[in-house]
């Protein structure tokens, strides 16, 4: 009997294991923490063993083979030694694409890639596929793969987790952009990074498809000396050569795949911005791909409600708005953000984890719409010294409450309140989920100036 021993105990490790017992493995389930309740639960009720707070080596390099969750860096103690003794370490998704034969749609990019995965989950869903949601977003793979059946997934994959993919096939690729994040994971090298990205195409035939944004300086230079035998479908905000998605000089957008020819109205996608409009171009091209029917994909596309935490609209008080950006955890997912803000009166909620980042890259738009920038975080150091002096006011907070108080003080009727940290989350909060709800309810709960509390 195969011994598969399972790293993390989260959803995708759960998953896992799940499968693992369906296969008929002797399975056995370690981390290194706490598991959540609602996971050790499951594991008790399927009857699979585990242990929490600790690896006990002796129960995990017997393993014939060990399914990693994504979180758990290469550079783990426990990774290195059942490297050293030859023992094959996959992720999740790679043992769950052994047990289906669904087509597997499979989006990545440094940003924009969880709304363009749910934006196709949308498009699908609502044109009556049998679709699943997996990868960072949705159900475990592994478990949808084991409990159910769909003809389609749509995974939202990490760089994380596409380190330990090797025999897995996408049909439909998936990358939206790559910019600097995660350094910290990859020896601060961007070519590391930029590899585990390109990960997503391999084993691509040329029956399969790879989309991608054609403008992207990062993706073109890898693609100069990187060969794949898929069928490619660019998109770009304007025609150029071998676009497959682009705006028409009547601001149309336009769709053209060997099967389809869509054509509707910027003005009627529901979600805004230049980043929002590739994530719609992406998602259109995969639903075409895929034989939606064109009127299926311009009503799903004119009626998605967005993703939560990115530009998620919290609040209005004195007039102010307050956005919601929590997502934004790297450099090129503010600058987006702040693309779509107004002119003039942003006040810019920066902080958290570094990760590498390289401020210049918003320096142009902050300049441009920035009044303030508070810093929110345990260290914010590297903020305060890049910023000095180049925006008119420069704060600087060590928890969410001082941040938002700090900035309800500065704002004023018609300016724009915008978390978009730049930053991982694990300074101060558990994740960006909790950073973003924590500020929503935290907005809730200001009162008006002059207004006694």
């Amino acid at each position: 009997m195969k011994r598969l021993v399972i790293l993390g105990g989260g959803e995708s490790g759960v998953g896992a294991a799940i499968l693992g017992k369906e296969k008929g493995m002797d399975v056995f389930l370690s981390d290194m923490g706490t598991i959540p309740a609602r996971y050790r639960q499951q594991l008790e009720a399927e009857g699979i063993p585990f242990e929490e707070g600790h690896h006990t080596e002796a129960l995990i390099l017997n393993a014939d083979e060990v399914v990693k969750s994504p979180g758990i860096p290469p550079t783990a103690p426990i990774v290195k030694a059942l490297v050293e003794k030859g023992i094959p370490v996959i992720s999740e998704i790679e043992l769950a694409g052994r047990y289906t034969d669904a087509k597997m749609v499979c989006i990545t990019g440094s940003n924009g890639k969880t709304t363009t995965t749910l934006l196709t989950y949308h498009i699908l869903k609502g044109a009556g596929i049998n679709v699943g949601l997996a990868g960072n977003v949705g159900k475990s793979l592994a478990l949808q793969v084991a409990r159910e059946h769909h003809d389609v997934y749509v995974i939202e994959l990490s760089s994380f987790q596409l380190e330990n993919m090797y025999h897995f096939k996408a049909n439909i690729a998936v990358i939206m952009n790559i910019t600097p994040d995660h350094l910290d994971r990859y020896e601060y090298k961007m070519q590391n990074y930029v590899n585990a990205k390109f990960r997503i195409i391999q084993n691509l035939t040329s029956r399969d498809a790879f989309i991608y944004w054609q403008d992207d300086p990062v993706i073109q230079a890898q693609l100069e000396h990187l060969v794949t035998e898929a069928q490619k479908y660019p998109f770009a905000e304007h025609k150029e050569e071998d676009t497959k998605a682009y705006l028409d000089a009547e601001d149309e957008l336009i769709i053209n795949t060997p099967d389809t020819s869509l054509q509707m109205p910027r003005a009627d996608l529901a979600l805004n911005g230049l980043h929002n409009l590739y994530n719609s171009m992406a998602a259109g091209l995969s639903a075409c791909l895929l034989d939606v029917k064109k009127e299926d994909i311009r009503k799903a596309l004119s009626d998605f409600e967005g993703v939560e935490h990115r530009l998620e609209y919290a609040g209005t008080v004195d007039g102010a708005r307050w956005i919601n950006d929590s997502k934004a955890t790297n450099v090129n997912s503010c600058w987006y953000a702040l693309e779509s803000m107004p002119e003039k009166g942003v006040i810019l909620i920066l902080g958290g984890k570094d990760k590498g980042n390289d401020y210049s890259e918003i320096l142009p738009l902050v300049e441009k719409k920035v009044k303030a920038i508070v810093a929110m975080g345990k260290d914010n150091s590297k903020i305060l010294s890049y910023f000095l002096g180049k925006v008119p006011t420069l704060l600087n907070t060590h928890s969410l409450q001082e941040c938002v108080d700090a900035c309800h003080d500065l704002a004023q009727e018609g300016d724009t309140v915008l978390l978009s940290p730049c930053c991982a989350s694990f300074d101060l909060f558990s994740s960006y989920e909790d950073r973003g709800d924590q500020f929503k309810a935290a907005v809730k709960l200001l009162k008006p100036k002059g207004v006694k509390s």
